[in-house]
């Protein structure tokens, strides 16, 4: 195995979106993650299609495209966690595991006897992280929740769209579950300093695991960051204002004769390079614009003297002076677009993997980039199920034994 993490096993109970992408980060690491579903249906988006994976005849497989997004680098290993069997296969998984990540709703698991306190006493080393809507505790606690919901309910939404009063003005959320995405990144970093502290801070010999309560509306309330600060700071409740910065100006989407360019001015420096390269360097000294906080109070009066200067050419004329003054800029590319563009190419952040059934799937893979430890990406998503029998043997069952798990309805 390849990655940083070669070392390190994890045991992954769970689906949908924000616990199995931080799996799918300690796979892509070089942890071995062993991703346990349910008999027959397995994890819910391996049904959130179309789009569904294609193979080699062109036919829709199991695969849609929602569950290959998070779950590469992983073994299936399919196991009904309601029978006392199962059970006792979960205790044996985690017995061997460093890490187990899980998201069923509070107290579920604790109903099987697989709640942290009761696999401690089995595997004191062991980090245990949960991921939920609402954390472990508090009036919601019990509540379920989905990434859209958390968008909502945690002030995304309020400053994120057009301004009421333009056209399509309103609430939008993300369109990427970010919430999950970014719960699946908190829970990555508080195993991986879990297990920094277990494995070097410890006395010898000490065993020192630990229960990581991640909450989504814990994570969304954390990363509103300059927003929130903002309203913290001056009382004001932040408003959606479309594209533009709340902070820092001119950046926005601008109209140029052919399109739209998008803007971004990162302080005054920047801001006098880019007004003479608009071919209107009075505006640098205009008191008004002189500085950062005058252009964010006057920029209603900035913005049409902006736009009035880009509709004179076209964006790859813009692109070409701007960048040439180091000031960022660029076009809104499609999906496909970023997919192919060069630098994207180039860093080899899009991959073909082998697949069982479609031959290959592809992969936008992990951005880390280890120089001593390369990441490899080399197993695709599993199929239900894919590695049961595999798994079972390395737990020391024979055929029978495998054969008596199956007539028990544990597998």
């Amino acid at each position: 195995m390849a990655g940083p993490l070669s070392h390190v096993r994890v045991l992954d109970l769970s689906r949908i979106m924000a616990a199995p992408w931080s799996a799918q980060i300690l796979a892509d690491l070089g942890a071995e993650v062993i991703k346990v579903e349910r008999p027959g249906s397995g994890d819910d988006t391996r049904a959130w299609g179309p789009p569904f994976l294609k193979d080699a005849e062109g036919r829709d497989t199991a695969e849609a495209g929602y569950y290959l997004a998070v779950n590469r680098g992983k073994r299936s290993i399919t196991v009904a966690l309601d029978t006392p069997e199962g059970q006792q296969l979960i205790r044996q998984l985690a017995q061997r595991a460093d890490i187990l990540v899980e998201n069923y709703k509070v107290g579920t698991l604790a109903k099987y006897g697989l709640d942290y306190d009761s696999l401690k006493v089995l595997n004191p080393r062991l980090i245990y992280c949960s991921v939920t809507g609402f954390g472990q505790s508090g009036p919601k606690a019990s509540h379920a929740a989905y990434d859209f919901l958390i968008q909502a309910m945690g002030g995304l939404m309020s400053v994120t769209g057009e301004r009421d009063n333009r056209p399509g003005g309103g609430p939008q959320k993300v369109g990427v579950p970010i919430t999950d995405i970014m719960t699946g990144m908190y829970a990555t970093i508080s195993v991986l300093a879990a297990l920094a502290r277990r494995d070097h801070a410890a006395p010898a010999g000490g065993q020192l695991g630990e229960h990581i309560d991640i909450g989504m509306l814990d994570v969304q309330v954390g990363f509103l960051a300059n927003q929130a600060m903002n309203y913290l700071v001056s009382g004001r409740v932040p408003q959606r204002s479309g594209n533009a910065h709340p902070n820092i100006q001119p950046q926005n989407v601008y109209p140029c004769r052919d399109g739209q360019l998008v803007i971004v001015v990162g302080n005054d420096s920047q801001f006098e390079k880019f007004c003479a390269a608009i071919g209107q360097p009075q505006l640098a000294q205009d008191e008004r614009f002189a500085s950062n906080p005058q252009r964010v109070r006057h920029l209603a009066e900035l913005d049409p003297l902006i736009i009035a200067a880009l509709a004179r050419h076209d964006r790859a004329h813009w692109v070409d002076c701007l960048e040439a003054v180091g000031v960022s800029c660029g076009p809104i590319n499609s999906v496909a677009e970023a997919l192919a563009h060069p630098q994207v190419q180039h860093r080899g952040m899009l991959r073909q993997i082998p697949h069982p059934t479609a031959g290959s799937v592809p992969q936008v893979v992990s951005p880390m980039q280890f120089r001593e430890a390369p990441l490899a990406f080399d197993r695709a998503p599993p199929l239900l199920g894919q590695h049961t029998e595999e798994i079972l043997t390395e737990l020391g069952y024979d055929a029978a034994g495998i054969a008596a798990l199956r007539a028990a309805g544990a597998l």
